[in-house]
């Protein structure tokens, strides 16, 4: 391998692991919300059944 390879190689790993790294970090530090502010009427889909067409 060439000197320019090994540093967009190396380069490469940096910015991967680094965002990893750093997004880990964000949500680390801003988790989910316990509650979420009043908004639309809750219209349980998770209730309801797949739909059934028939065949």
């Amino acid at each position: 391998m060439t000197g320019v390879a090994i540093t967009f190689l190396i380069l490469s790993i940096i910015l991967v692991w680094g965002g990893l790294v750093a997004s880990a970090l964000y949500l680390r530090s801003r988790p989910d919300p316990a509650e979420y502010p009043p908004g639309a009427v809750d219209d349980h889909r998770e209730d309801v059944a797949p739909i059934e067409h028939d065949t």
